[in-house]
């Protein structure tokens, strides 16, 4: 059995979960949606100094230090900003498919016609 992958591109989570449904009635043996951001991770409150390890304006936003640096130097982090330098917008949503070579073609068609970018 030869499979294939395919890598989608949504606006939003519900489009891509509304593929995926349909999606898993053909031959799919991997499947995953993510979110992606212009920084790793997420808010992260344990950067507390009772551990040793401050709390920076960078940690609090990504819970990474080396995205924190990014975060922190982003002109928005100031609050001097007017917000015009926003993260990523439109098609955030990665739909991660591996399938059947034999469903590759309609499963492309149909992420496709769900407005999917491939």
């Amino acid at each position: 059995m030869t499979e294939k992958n395919i890598l989608a591109y949504f606006k939003s989570p519900e489009e891509a979960q509304s593929v995926s449904r349909r999606l898993e009635s053909m031959r799919v043996a991997d499947m995953s949606i993510d979110y992606f951001s212009r920084y790793s991770g997420g808010f992260n409150d344990a950067y507390i100094p009772a551990n040793g390890q401050l709390t920076t304006l960078g940690t609090a936003a990504t819970g990474h230090p080396d995205a924190g640096v990014m975060a922190a130097a982003d002109p928005s982090a100031s609050g001097m900003s007017d917000g015009g330098a926003g993260g990523p917008t439109g098609r955030n949503v990665l739909l991660t498919v591996v399938i059947d070579e034999a469903d590759f073609h309609q499963a492309l068609s149909l992420i496709e016609e769900a407005g999917g970018m491939i």
